[in-house]
């Protein structure tokens, strides 16, 4: 059987009712949990995000100085967790520079697994998500393998992105040898038929689409600027144009992209008529997850946000989010990536 014909999660889990939905419905990916309501990256986002109906759940992957995968969306940890307070570990504050953009903080990769569990999670954006601050401080970060297996035990899909392969390679950490092995103890074949595997590089999918023993369904990230880090001289707008969309299709089942891409904005922040990426990627065997959808006026289209859009007080407030996803379902995507999981599956 062809990896691309390999339907989500078909015969994987044994009553598992999303996964076998997927083909006729749009998916709803839990962004880094239920971002919105707990800090991202914890059990309790994702048991949250889970609870309010995501198909998926969706881990950042970086990689502990011991070789173990943790869930965070960046491995530059001052802003999503206690580390600070922690002055046992104050002088592994230190500057790096990470697929070009350099920056000053406290780094995964200097850290074993046991040294991070010491630490506890804290809300990115605490001036947009005051009410997630609640939850500072309470939960640990954790690892792939535990939130494998909290969606094996709910019965829903996973989906891992790999962020800065190069880069960790260059640190000596390959973090594709450590995904698969976490993938292989925490089910092998049945875990991969209910996962989709992300990531904005080409050469982790392509190892990864080579493998005979294990099917991947991969997915090829893409932003409206800028281009893979491991091949600098193609950028994305090349990749998805013309036969790009062919080319990813030989080793991907799809692609993540930033939704201008789909749906751009004009000048005064509101949508416009659908571009055609969406046809063009199915006419190439693509489905199509767009992302990121947040609920908070801040990141909504003007003519969706909810009273004045100038007082900080005002942007945290949450808009019509749904209606922006109504566009996007209407626009044909198979998936989205969502802060919101519930306003996703009740727009669906």
């Amino acid at each position: 059987m062809n990896r691309r014909d390999v339907l989500l999660g078909a015969a994987a889990l044994a009553g598992c009712a999303s996964m076998n939905e997927t083909s006729s419905r749009p998916i709803v990916i839990a962004h880094r949990g239920a971002s919105a309501y707990r800090p991202e990256h914890t059990l309790a986002g994702y048991q949250l995000a889970l609870e309010q109906g995501a198909d998926f759940i969706e881990p950042d992957l970086v990689m502990t100085k011991d070789h173990v995968l943790v869930c965070r969306h960046e491995n530059e940890i001052s802003g999503t967790t206690n580390v600070a307070d922690h002055p046992e570990f104050a002088e592994r504050r230190k500057a790096k520079t990470v697929d070009g953009v350099e920056a000053l903080g406290w780094w995964v990769e200097d850290f074993t697994l046991a040294e991070l569990k010491t630490l506890r999670a804290r809300e990115r954006i605490p001036q947009l998500r005051p009410g997630n601050t609640e939850y500072n401080d309470q939960f640990e970060i954790p690892t792939f393998a535990e939130a494998l297996a909290l969606a094996q035990q709910r019965g829903k899909g996973i989906y891992p992105e790999l962020k800065h392969p190069t880069f960790l390679r260059e640190q000596g950490l390959d973090p594709v040898p450590a995904f698969i092995g976490a993938v292989r103890e925490g089910g092998g074949q049945a875990a991969a038929d209910i996962m989709y595997v992300q990531c904005f590089e080409i050469g982790a999918l392509r190892v990864l689409a080579q493998m005979s023993s294990i099917r991947w369904q991969c997915v090829q990230l893409a932003s409206v600027d800028g281009g893979p880090w491991d091949q600098r001289d193609t950028p994305y707008a090349a990749m998805l144009a013309g036969d790009g969309l062919r080319r990813i299709a030989e080793y991907a089942r799809g692609i993540g992209v930033e939704k201008p891409l789909i749906i751009p904005r004009d000048a005064a922040n509101n949508l416009t008529a659908p571009t055609d990426l969406v046809a063009r990627a199915h006419a190439a065997g693509l489905v199509v997850h767009p992302w990121t959808f947040r609920p908070e006026n801040f990141f909504l289209p003007a003519s969706l946000r909810v009273g004045a859009t100038s007082a900080q007080e005002t942007l945290r407030l949450h808009g019509n989010l749904e209606a922006e996803l109504r566009a996007f379902y209407a626009a044909g995507v198979d998936g989205v990536f969502s802060d919101d999981p519930a306003a996703a599956v009740a727009a669906r």
